[in-house]
């Protein structure tokens, strides 16, 4: 029997809460199977752990990391520990650690699932984002000179390098080309004249490898338009790091709301373990209550499961996830509902 090790890490606010009801799904889907099975680790790392002993994860960490298939991350952020501590110093340390150099997030409209915009179809809202995950704006260099002075200067750089903007890039288009999808770059290179100048060079560059696959390029500020105006045009999208970042919560809005939003933090390579997670955030005014949306942290427990080569159950959780919207008897209050966390769950299994 193959068993998958995964690491669990709650994190902060709602965080515990919806990764226990991922966790619910594995051990079901576990048990259904019979031919796999998951051996899961959990880890108290997070804004608590933080303020205890000064580390949002023990030095060692990593290294206690590094050994599982997976990791499965709830939430991360809380009140008293400054966003970028919380960020620097556990999601972000983790991602560039191991690598995880393609952030996939689905942007796929569900059946039942709300959505804000007038007259798109279903089908209209059907897309996966690529972003780059592990440099670009968000690689944390820069300077902080003369501070608290009039000559305050504060620089924040960007790092694009051949090897990383081609890699996520090359992956796109072999995403692109196994689902028959047109490939979008999305870019900046009007006003970016040296990073994303060098960004669309490295998609020309590797669009030669793949006469086959039908391409097209906007600028970022055109696309946010179109995700709203005519989302349909987008089947697979690349961009860099903090376009996506944006991009795909604008996706999450028109596709049923953040409550909906799952990422991957992928490795593809396998040489690191990969990371699964909401990015609802923390949402710390309901933590505790018990209403905290799940099928976020699940539709990423679906994405966990494409990772390990399990497609058809992957696709099991995402139809579970489809039909429990359509019903719309059992959700909680963010989509409209007055069901518990766990009552969704328990209701999705039924379905599954």
């Amino acid at each position: 029997m193959e068993t998958y090790r995964i690491a669990a890490i709650g994190g902060d606010g709602i965080g515990p809460e919806v990764v226990e009801e991922g966790l619910r799904v594995l051990r079901h889907i576990e048990k259904a199977d019979g031919t796999f099975s998951f051996q899961v680790t959990s880890f108290p790392w997070g804004c608590e752990y933080y303020l205890k002993t000064g580390r949002m994860m023990p030095e060692d960490g990593m290294e206690q990391l590094k050994h599982f298939d997976a990791i499965y991350l709830g939430a991360v952020g809380a009140p008293g520990v400054p966003d970028h501590v919380s960020l620097w110093d556990l999601l972000l340390k983790i991602r560039k650690g191991f690598d995880q150099y393609v952030n996939l997030r689905p942007v796929k409209l569900l059946k039942g699932a709300p959505c804000p915009l007038k007259d798109v179809k279903r089908e209209d809202i059907d897309m996966i984002v690529v972003r780059e995950n592990s440099e670009g704006e968000y690689a944390g260099a820069g300077d902080h000179l003369f501070p608290g002075t009039d000559r305050e200067v504060v620089l924040q750089t960007g790092v694009f390098s051949r090897h990383g903007c081609q890699r996520v890039i090359r992956y796109a288009f072999e995403l692109a080309r196994q689902k028959g999808k047109t490939l979008t770059n999305i870019t900046k290179s009007n006003a970016l004249n040296y990073s994303m100048v060098f960004w669309d060079e490295m998609f020309q560059e590797v669009a030669k490898e793949y006469p086959d696959v039908k391409t097209q390029s906007f600028l970022v500020d055109a696309a946010s338009m179109f995700f709203v105006k005519d989302p349909g045009r987008f089947q697979v999208v690349v961009t860099s790091n903090l376009f996506g970042d944006i991009l795909t919560d604008l996706g999450a809005a028109i596709s049923g709301g953040m409550g909906l939003a799952a990422g991957a933090n992928l490795n593809p390579e396998k040489k690191y373990p990969s990371m699964f997670e909401p990015i609802h955030g923390s949402a710390p005014d309901i933590a505790g209550k018990g209403i905290a949306n799940p099928l976020a942290a699940i539709w990423s427990v679906s994405q966990m499961l494409d990772f390990f080569g399990k497609p058809q159950w992957g696709e099991k959780v995402l139809n579970a996830i489809e039909k429990l919207l359509e019903e719309g008897k059992c959700l909680t209050p963010d989509m409209s509902g007055n069901a518990t966390t766990s009552q969704v769950t328990d209701r999705l299994l039924e379905l599954l």
